[in-house]
């Protein structure tokens, strides 16, 4: 029989991580959740002060997710690990889900899961990257090729084995990516879960957009890509995405020549068909799920998406060569 413990690095006492936490305990018994403070102790050991039952660590300093996961890991007991960020909430099935899955494969090494199609937050902003992620995740291939710490559980003894998170990333960054790569290049299995779905609670902002997906997750991606010497057909990686990538750039350069020659005209019209047509699925999931208007909505957005992503590759691809460079 399975033991699973849920850890969950915690830096902001506020109402999302008491939702976060209300779930979990519907899921799972106190002396199950290991709770890793990082940050802001005080807001954070006052809604605690009522499960007293709850294993609760604390970082030395402020250290980022990554070290406040490994410090969970190394204090946990259970056999199965499941990584829960502070601002999702759970399913209450979560369990079962779990080890219903390892139990069916002996050989899974971890498993992921996918956030929902209910965001919390009703902002069009919020709505439409939530969306997006359970979109890609609901699309990805059932093996996957990297882990997931917004709710991602993993075998103990191999994630100890692995060298857990790697401990240079200091914020929210890539460093579960990173360790689902590693674990990939073990040959271990990792199955994505569709079903297991978590609620987002975040607010996205343009800041907080550009700030995470270009800074924090785009630019430290690129290295590990580059790094890997392999892009996989996958989740926000798959051919679909890259050419779309590339037809963003060609419409921007065809735009511009356009003013000077009406005869450019027809590229623009040609790039814009295909851009739609490649991300077709995802634009009437978008229209199904909130109608029309959140659709014309979520175009441009969608397109500013591949527009820094092929930046933070350029400028990652240019920083890694650099190096390369240098150390030679």
């Amino acid at each position: 029989m399975h033991t699973i413990n849920v850890i969950v690095p915690a830096h902001q006492g506020n109402e999302k991580f008491k939702q976060c936490l209300i779930h979990l305990l519907d899921a799972f018994t106190p002396q199950q959740i290991f709770i890793v403070i990082d940050r802001d102790t005080e807001r954070i050991r006052n809604i605690l002060k009522s499960h007293g039952l709850l294993q609760i660590l604390q970082t030395p300093s402020p250290s980022g997710p990554a070290a406040a996961r490994n410090l969970g890991a190394n204090a946990a007991y259970g056999d199965i690990l499941f990584f829960v960020d502070a601002d999702v909430t759970i399913p209450s099935d979560a369990s079962h889900q779990i080890i219903s899955a390892f139990n069916k494969n002996n050989g899974l090494a971890a498993i992921i899961g996918s956030y929902d199609d209910t965001p919390f937050e009703t902002d069009f902003l919020s709505q439409y990257k939530n969306l997006l992620h359970h979109y890609v995740h609901q699309n990805g291939n059932s093996e996957a090729f990297t882990f997931w710490g917004a709710c991602g559980a993993i075998r103990r003894d191999i994630f100890l084995e692995s060298g857990g998170f790697d401990e240079h990333y200091r914020q929210p960054s890539v460093e579960d990516i990173e360790l689902g790569y590693r674990l990939k290049q073990a040959g271990y299995t990792i199955r994505l879960l569709k079903r297991l779905q978590v609620k987002h609670l975040k607010k996205w902002t343009l800041l907080s957009l550009i700030k995470t997906d270009f800074f924090n997750r785009a630019l430290p991606w690129t290295e590990l890509i580059l790094k890997s010497g392999n892009i996989k057909n996958d989740l926000n990686l798959k051919i679909g995405d890259r050419v779309s990538v590339a037809c963003v750039y060609l419409l921007i350069i065809s735009i511009v020549l356009m003013l000077y020659k009406l005869i450019f005209l027809f590229p623009v019209i040609i790039l814009i068909a295909v851009i739609l047509k490649l991300n077709s699925g995802l634009y009437l999931f978008f229209w199904h799920q909130s109608g029309f208007v959140f659709l014309l909505k979520c175009i441009p957005w969608h397109w500013f998406y591949f527009f820094y992503s092929g930046l933070a590759f350029m400028v990652g691809w240019v920083k890694f060569s650099l190096q390369k460079l240098l150390a030679t």
